[in-house]
Formats: C-alpha cells, structure tokens, sequence
C-alpha cells in the first residue's frame, strides 16, 4: 500500500511540474510547463537561442551554452563576450561559468585572455578536466588546445576609445584604495612614509576614495548573464558569462565565474542566478544562499529578498539583484540599489517576457 502511495505521489508531482496547473502567487510566477529559461537582464536573443535549444529536446547544459554563446556573439550591452569593459591596460578578458544540477559538476574560466567563446571554454573544463576553474593565459592555451578558435584580439574600437577617454580624465574612476597618487594614473603605490597597517592619508588625501561603489557600477556595467534552464525532463543547468567590471585591476577576477556566486544550480531544489557588483556578491555566494534558503522550505520571492537583504546590512550601497526558479517553474526576482530585470521563456508564452524588480527597502 505505501509503494502504491508513493508511485501515485511520484506521478502527480511529475504531472504537476510538466503541466504546469498553476498560476501567479504574489510577485512570483509559474509557468505552464518546462522548457524555462530564466536570465538577467533583457537579453532576449540570448534566451531565445536557450528556449529554441531546450524546445528541440536538448539537454539544459545545451541550452545554458547556446543561450550565454549568443550573448557573448552579440555582446550584449557591452558587458558579454568581446570588445567591452576594459581593464586598466585596455585589455578585454573573459569569465564563464556552467553548473550541471544533476551531478553539481563546474566548469569556469576566469581573466582569459584571446579566446571570446568563454561558455564554451567553461564547458569544456567541466567535460574534459577534473577541475573546476582556470584561469589566465593558461586558460586561454586550454581553450585553444581543445579546438576553440583563437588567439583573438578581444578589444574592439569602442573599448579602446572608452579606455583612452578614461586615461585622460587621469584613470578615474579606478577601483584602487590605499594606494598613492590618488588622483593619477600611476604607477601605484603605499605611502614611503607610512608602514603597512597604519592610516595611510589625511582626510583631504583620502578625498574620492570612499565614494559609493554604485559609481563603477551603473545600468550599462552589470557585467553579467547569468541563466537558468530547465529542460524538458525537468533537469536544471545555470551558465554565466562576462567581460568583467570596466577599469578593473589587471587579473581581476569577479563573481561571474564562482559557482554560488553569479549563479547555483541543484536540480532537486531550482536555480539562481545574479548580476551586480560581483566583488562585493562573491563574499556573500547569494545564489547559494538563495537555493539552501528554498530546500528548507522558503519561497523563491522570499529566498531571492533574504539574499539581497543578507549584503545590503553589510554594505547599504551595493548594487545587485538575483532571480530565484524553484524546480516547479516558480520564478522570482530582488535587487538593491537599481532596478533590476530578468527575462522569461516558458510553453505558455508567445516570446520572452521582461520581468522588472524594484530595489528592496534596506531595514539597515
């Protein structure tokens, strides 16, 4: 009798997910059925290549790589793939990451240099390696050892120009601190005069240093996709891909490539993926949070709210925001300090839906 219970349970859950009975609950919405791709950001192309890959059948990892490849293939906004976000020598670099749900396996690269197929490059980390994250120039030698195409000059005219402008107006703003002279390009260093430690300027020295960090990230320096699929069996994959914060330090390695950070994936809870101030996201790992927070029975509104409340009472002027997808379908957004987006393909949509998400009230 209780085998019969549990075989009736295990069709009607089923019948559930893949129908989809279901309808709005509050700021949190169902789909009718799977496929469903979420992503950050109106990246529609992006998600519409993803929904076309995982309608065909295809796996979620499958849709996840297609889905981020068409980003970088389009730049989108500047902040996907090549030819955008600079570093301080001008340079464009890349971060990706893919998660399988099922098995938790990652692969990532992180500042990789000559190669613009950076989904792709995370892919084959996770498929041909028993790491999990590479990074640099030996990322870049990986990726063209395994049949990507480069090495590639991933600077474009608007980058270089945007870079230029940013050298004569003295490298500001810079994401330095501490550091001598304060209001030049440098070269950089501590004050001779002071040991390492000790308060290194006067309050007139230190002017500009602490200005809000929403300063360097604006609407059109978010940096990241971050997107989830759920496939037609219901099984769940996450992908991210970025060109990395405008004007960062050389090697500079964001949230973009950290699994739990710009996005988690577990196929037995759901999935989460975020955009912002990764710098400040990465201590945090709020998509983790995000997905702990809906195994133990919390909503994905709630989830999503309770990891963005989690760093605003930490730093109140960061800039961020997370969708949360339970493996229902139901999906949910929060943010701090903009107004943030993601973008929704299910069944029972004609195309991709904009959802917008206002900034949660700090209770700091």
């Amino acid at each position: 009798m209780n085998e019969t219970r549990q075989s009736l349970a295990l069709v009607c859950s089923n019948f559930e997910r893949n129908t989809g009975i279901i309808g709005t609950i509050g700021d949190e919405v169902r789909p009718v059925k799977f496929p469903l791709v979420v992503s950050t950001w109106p990246f529609k192309e992006a998600v519409r290549a993803a929904w076309r890959t995982a309608e065909s059948g295809l796996s979620a990892i499958d849709a996840v790589v297609e889905g981020c490849s068409a980003c970088e293939l389009l730049r989108c906004d500047g902040t996907v793939g090549p030819g955008g976000s600079p570093d301080e020598n001008g340079e464009t670099t890349i971060d990706a990451m893919v998660m399988n749900g099922v098995t938790m396996e990652v692969g990532a690269v992180a500042a990789m240099r000559y190669v613009s197929d950076g989904i792709k490059a995370a892919r084959l980390v996770m498929q041909h390696t028993e790491h999990t994250l590479l990074v640099g120039e030996q990322a870049s030698r990986f990726a063209i050892s395994m049949g990507l195409p480069g090495p590639t000059n991933l600077s474009s005219e608007e980058s270089i120009e945007k870079w230029v402008n940013w050298k004569k107006n003295s490298c500001q703003p810079n994401f330095r601190k501490n550091v001598l002279p304060v209001n030049d390009c440098g070269p950089y260093h501590l004050n001779s005069s002071t040991k390492l430690g000790e308060k290194l300027f006067s309050n007139n020295e230190r002017v500009g240093l602490d200005e809000s960090r929403s300063y360097h990230f604006g609407l059109h320096n978010h940096d990241t996709i971050a997107m989830a699929v759920i496939d037609k069996k219901g099984l769940i994959a996450v992908g991210t891909s970025t060109n990395g914060a405008t004007f960062k330090i050389p090697g500079r390695v964001g949230d973009g490539p950290i699994a739990g950070s710009s996005a988690y994936a577990d196929t037995e809870v759901g999935a989460c993926g975020a955009s912002g101030d990764g710098d400040i996201m990465m201590r945090f790992l709020p998509c983790y949070q995000v997905v702990e927070s809906m195994r133990l029975g919390m909503e994905p509104k709630l989830a999503a709210e309770d990891a963005i409340a989690r760093i605003a009472r930490k730093y109140p002027d960061f800039v961020g925001g997370v969708f949360a997808v339970d493996n229902n379908g139901i999906h949910a957004g929060a943010c701090h300090g903009w107004t943030f987006q993601y973008s929704v393909r299910s069944p029972d949509m004609a195309d991709v839906v904009v959802y917008t998400v206002n900034p949660v009230k700090s209770t700091v």
